[in-house]
C-alpha cells in the first residue's frame, strides 16, 4: 500500500463492506490499519516517557473499539479522520489510567485532518445559522465548548449537568450541525 492519505478509499470500500458482513474486507482493513496504529501508539508512548512494552496492548484496544464502534462511522465521511480520533482517545485515556497528562501533537495527525479541496471555511453567520438551527440543549452547550471554548465539565456545571450527558448531548449537537451542513452543501 502507499500513503495513508492516498489510500484514503480504500479504507472507506472496506470498512463500507465490513458494515454489509463482508469479512475478508474487515480482515484486509484490519491487517493494513495494524502497521499504522503501531506506529502512532509507539510514537505516543515513547514521548510520554513509557516503554514500547505496552503498544501491543494500546493496539488492540484500539481494534477492539473500532470493531465495536464500526457502525458509527458515516459512509459518507473519511474513514482515516474518523480511526484518528478513536486512536487518539483510546492513547489519552491509556495515559490517564497511568496518571499521566499528556497533549497529543497535532502534527501525528495533520494529514487526516486536512479538508477536503473544493470545500469554503464557514464564516461567522452561517455558524450562526447552523447553531440556531440546534435544539436549545445542543446549542448552548455546543456554543459553550466549541465557541467560549469552556471544557465538558465547566459546561456541564453551567448547565446543572452531568459530564457524560454533557459529553453526549455536546457529540449529538455536532452530529446534527455536520448532517445539517452536509444537507445545505
Amino acid at each position: 500500500m502507499g500513503s495513508l492519505k492516498s489510500n484514503e478509499e480504500q479504507f472507506s470500500v472496506w470498512m463500507r463492506a465490513a458494515n454489509r458482513g463482508d469479512q475478508v474486507a474487515y480482515r484486509l482493513c484490519l491487517s493494513a490499519l495494524l502497521p499504522v496504529l503501531r506506529a502512532v501508539a509507539a510514537r505516543s508512548l515513547s514521548r510520554a516517557g513509557i516503554g514500547v512494552a505496552d503498544v501491543e496492548d494500546l493496539v488492540q484496544e484500539i481494534v477492539l473499539t473500532i470493531h465495536l464502534r464500526r457502525h458509527t462511522w458515516d459512509e459518507d465521511a473519511r474513514f482515516l479522520p474518523w480511526m484518528h480520533g478513536i486512536a487518539r482517545h483510546k492513547i489519552i485515556d491509556a495515559l490517564r489510567r497511568r496518571g499521566r497528562r499528556m497533549e497529543v501533537p497535532l502534527d501525528d495527525f495533520g494529514d487526516v485532518f486536512e479538508a477536503p479541496a473544493g470545500r469554503e471555511r464557514l464564516g461567522e453567520p452561517d455558524v450562526g445559522r447552523f447553531l440556531g438551527k440546534l435544539v436549545d440543549g445542543q446549542r448552548k452547550i455546543v456554543t459553550a465548548i466549541s465557541v467560549e471554548g469552556l471544557s465538558i465539565r465547566e459546561a456541564a456545571q453551567r448547565f446543572g449537568m452531568s459530564e457524560g450527558a454533557a459529553r453526549v448531548t455536546f457529540h449529538r449537537g455536532l452530529k446534527s450541525l455536520a448532517r445539517l451542513y452536509r444537507s445545505e452543501s
